[in-house]
């Protein structure tokens, strides 16, 4: 633990009801439980589907849990309102995905700034504030020369992306929720946007929730690993203890499955994409059952627990069971 626990989340489950007459549930988060200390970069990792993304909306107070809390230094997250959900806003940002989502096309880049001051730093003059911009672009290792004034079309993603986390940085957060903030970037300047997170982490002891479907990108930041399917933790730990020793069935396919640059891809034959099986929501043992070589027949039935099979590594697997 460094520090101690600055975000804990317990048993936090999300349902979303889809369709009208024969509707079904999705279990996008099921029963989910970790920590996030201070200071720390943990990889919330996953394919698409396994509710990473869900579980930063709910610690954004984005969506509304089902069941579970998330509880930021001791405090029930849900229970936040007013001035105390403004101050929360302060101490937990996010950045996301696609960066031209996230700005209207039609203002300057500098309105990404404007709305920061005027719903969280009110009290702000406007010399002071000018500093407190450019300061966050220099931070980012951008010119607010080259920046300000500018539509969002006049910049790259890289940049645009910059600008973003320019902002959410500008507040100085406790925790940053990161989602996928480096897959729409050009290869050359992902390292680039990961450092900056490494950066501001060893200068003011900011926590990271980084989440990514890239193994590798989530190796090379983190502390902590978290590895999610279909709405589960099937395995958590040390980062180095997860990537040098996976114990779950799916994260042993995740890790076979990153390329070797060193083996030159050879086509062999057409693979048809694995048809999502009916009701995986609904049943009652491990989800990775229909694709897992190593089930029997408890899988099917029982739910495993999270169980600490090494210090600071757990996994979720009936074949780790005492």
């Amino acid at each position: 633990m460094k520090n101690g626990s600055m975000l804990r989340v317990e048993n936090l489950t999300k349902v979303f009801n889809t369709g009208f007459i024969k509707g079904f549930e999705i279990r996008a988060v099921d029963d989910v439980s970790f920590t996030i200390n201070k200071g720390e970069i943990v990889s919330l990792i996953g394919e698409s589907g396994s509710g990473k993304t869900t579980i930063g909306k709910l610690i954004l107070h984005l969506l509304t849990p089902t069941s579970g809390r998330i509880l930021f230094k001791n405090r029930d997250i849900s229970k936040l309102k007013g001035a105390d959900l403004k101050a929360y806003y302060q101490d937990v940002q996010g950045v996301f995905q696609d960066p031209f989502s996230s700005v209207n096309p039609l203002h300057r880049v500098d309105h990404v700034f404007d709305i920061i001051f005027e719903n969280l730093l009110k009290d702000v003059d406007e010399k002071e504030k000018n500093v407190l911009v450019e300061d966050a672009l220099r931070n980012v290792k951008l010119n607010p020369k080259n920046i300000l004034g500018k539509y969002p079309h006049q910049l790259s993603g890289g940049q645009l992306q910059r600008v973003l986390l320019a902002r959410a940085l500008i507040l100085r957060p406790q925790l940053l929720i990161a989602d996928e903030i480096v897959s729409m970037l050009d290869a050359s300047v992902r390292i680039g946007v990961l450092n900056l997170l490494g950066e501001f982490r060893d200068k003011y002891g900011m926590s990271v929730l980084f989440i990514t479907h890239d193994l590798s990108l989530g190796y090379y930041i983190s502390d902590k690993a978290i590895i999610m399917y279909r709405g589960r933790i099937v395995e958590m730990g040390d980062i180095k203890k997860v990537f040098h020793n996976p114990l779950h069935p799916y994260t042993q396919m995740l890790l076979q499955s990153v390329p070797d640059l060193n083996v030159k891809w050879e086509f062999k034959k057409r693979i048809e994409p694995e048809k999502e099986e009916k009701g995986i929501y609904a049943i009652s043992g491990c989800r990775y059952v229909f694709r897992c070589p190593r089930k029997v027949e408890i899988c099917q039935k029982d739910r495993p627990e999270l169980l600490e099979v090494e210090k600071n590594h757990w996994v979720a697997c009936h074949m780790y069971k005492r």
